[in-house]
Formats: C-alpha cells, structure tokens, sequence
C-alpha cells in the first residue's frame, strides 16, 4: 500500500481541475495583456476566475490579487502594509508560519517596525488579553495572526481577534492558506484586512495564490513592472494556474461539508487507533480537540525511543509519506520553531498526519499497524 498523509504540505491535483486548465496550455495560449482577440479571450478566463473567488468569499472582484503562491501574499500584505501605511508596529506570535514569522521579523531587522509577540499557553492557544492590551499601547499596528496552525492544527478564533483589531484600529491580517478550501470565509463578516489563499493546498495546481485585500486599503505592489493586477502586482499571469485555482475553490465549496464529515471521520479514527495500539502517545497542540484544531491535521507525539531519529525514514521505507518536527535543535536551522515554542519534549517523537479527501480508512488502519510494530503497548 503506497499511502500520503501530507496534505498540509500539498495536496494532489483534482482532476475536474486539470480538465478547467487543459485548453489555456494548449489552445487559449494568448498574453492576457494584449488587446487582440487571442488575448481579450484570455482576460476574460482571469476575470472571471476573479469573479468566482471573490463571490465564494463575499469579496468583491476588486480586492482580489493573484500571486504565485501564499508566502508571497503573505509578504505583500506584511510589507506592502508596514512601509504603505507607515505603521510602525507589529504583532504577531512565535507560532506563525515563516512566510509571516520571518517577514515581520525582517521588517524589525531593517527598523521599520518594532515587533511585540503574543503570548500563548503550553498548548498554543493565543492569549486574546495580552492582544488587547499591545494594541490599547500601540493602536495603529499591523497584526498577523493565522486562522490554523500549519504543524499542531490549532484553530484560532479570528473573528474575535479581528473585533479587537477593529476597536483598536489596526491592520488585521490572517495567513488562512491551510483553512481556505475547509472552512468557509465570508469577508463581510470577518474584520480582516487581509486573508491568503494557495491552490495546491486544496487540489488546485501549484504556484498559484491568491490575496484577500479589503477595499479602501492601498498598499504598494512588491513587484514592479507592468500594470498587470490593476498595478498591484507586475508580470504576465499564471493564466492556467489561476483558471484551476478558481476551479479548486470552487469544488471545495461545493463539497466542503461532505468531505469534511469524512475527513474528520478519518482523524478520528487515527486518535482511537493510536491511544490503543501506541504506549504514551499524546497529541501537541489542540490536535486531538476537534472542535478546536483544524480537522485535516493530527500532530502525534510518541514516546522517547531510539526509533525516533530515522521514524520518518521507517514509515517512507514502508510507503507512508508524513511530515515530522521535532523540539530539539542541532543547528541554526533544525527542528520545528512551532514545537520549540510549545516547549515540547525533544525527546519525544512527531509525526504530521494531514489528511484529504482522497484519504481512506484503510491507509489510516495500515498506517497505525506500521506504527504499532514499532510502539506497540507492551501487555499488562
């Protein structure tokens, strides 16, 4: 059995998704830019992809802006926001992606912000108060929290957290490029400034992304050049990139609730499983809370053992791919800084389970049994 459980990583490409892109690489070839019919063919393909994102999200077409992926999104609305808008604070958490963790931090290095970092529990769940009274100190700040945690799954409450931003007058922006496609967004509802989306985290192509930004808040493009994206970013569209992105989104939508049901069916699943098969195994994070962890990833913490150190290699070995983390740190740029933060056991082990719609019960039963061989619970 040949068995992926690393779709917080990538997902693989819906086929209804390849058949949306198929005719713009082989015969809608036109530059979008070019005013001829091959091109006016073209445009109208992105505009409406614009148009189908924007209405799934409530979002007018306008405040969509296609990027090459999420860290670039991620990027414009952080740097884009700081040196546009001249605020010279922000605050984010030590839990973050780097796609946000290491732009802000990079914004402090060059003085154009001083960065204050939210405060968290032993699980990571954020410290809503401690936002609250930064921003009564610093009112006009720019604020990056994520909607779920890429490595633990933690979900954070970002309707509340965009309140507070609200009250206080700050730039809220949310990376949510592992809860687009398994949650629904609605922009007139939620208090962000900004919110991220990347295809290929739900069945979409790679190299494709998308950023949420609310009407009335310019901010400088990145990429300078032509006048591609109404100014705000320069070069010649991905064209069958974002054609299969607006098709991706809009199967998540159409589905989300089915494959919800069925995904979170498979997590728990995994959760029963492993506390009978697996001696002193324990979940980092909110993981194993389904109402407060995102539902497609299950963060596994095993036991100390020497099995540790080649654990991914073992499982890859045995045709199961899985992410993996650990606390410990041999050099500058080892281990996970999610679970360092947490101050987890770096004896312990870790694996991320992330799950699709393509995941089956069985792949998990021969997951578990691969794991139990090496874990399993010695008898009474």
């Amino acid at each position: 059995m040949n068995v992926y459980f690393d779709n917080a990583a990538t997902t693989p490409l819906d086929p209804e998704v390849l058949d949306a892109m198929l005719p713009f690489m082989r015969e809608h070839f036109g530059n979008p830019s070019s005013i001829h019919g091959h091109g006016r063919q073209v445009r109208a393909a992105i505009e409406n992809a614009r148009k189908t994102i924007a209405h799934l999200i409530n979002a007018a077409p306008a405040e969509i802006v296609f990027t090459s992926c999420g860290t670039e999104a991620d990027n414009y609305a952080a740097s884009g926001s700081v040196k546009t808008l001249g605020l010279k604070h922000g605050i984010t958490s030590q839990l973050e992606h780097h796609a946000v963790l290491h732009t802000m931090q990079a914004l402090e290095k060059c003085g154009d912000i001083q960065l204050s970092y939210l405060r968290h529990d032993a699980q990571g769940r954020l410290d809503l108060e401690h936002l609250e009274e930064l921003l009564a100190t610093h009112p006009r700040t720019f604020v990056s929290l994520m909607h779920a945690n890429n490595e633990i799954g933690n979900l954070n409450d970002i309707v509340t957290i965009g309140d507070i931003c609200a009250r206080h007058n700050a730039v809220f922006h949310t990376d949510t490029v592992q809860t687009m496609g398994h949650y629904r967004h609605d922009v007139q509802k939620l208090k962000a400034n900004f919110l991220v989306g990347s295809a290929h985290k739900f069945h979409g192509p790679k190299g494709v992304g998308f950023l949420y930004r609310r009407s009335g808040l310019a901010v400088d493009s990145l990429i300078h050049g032509g006048s591609q994206e109404r100014n705000q970013r320069a070069g010649t569209e991905n064209v069958y990139g974002i054609v299969g992105l607006a098709k991706a989104l809009e199967i998540a939508y159409r589905d989300m609730a089915a494959h919800q049901r069925h995904i979170q069916g498979l997590k728990d699943r995994f959760i029963e499983k492993l506390r009978a098969e697996v001696d002193g195994v324990e979940f980092n994070g909110t993981s194993a809370d389904a109402d407060h962890s995102l539902y497609t990833v299950l963060s596994v913490s095993l036991p100390p053992s020497e099995l540790n150190e080649m654990l991914l290699f073992n499982l890859d070995i045995n045709h199961i791919s899985v992410s993996g983390g650990s606390a410990c740190t041999s050099g500058a740029n080892a281990g996970s800084h999610v679970l360092n933060a947490l101050n987890c056991d770096p004896a312990r082990g870790t694996i991320r389970f992330s799950m699709s719609k393509y995941n089956t019960e069985e792949e998990v039963d021969y997951a578990v049994e691969q794991l139990a061989k090496m874990y399993r619970k010695v008898p009474a």
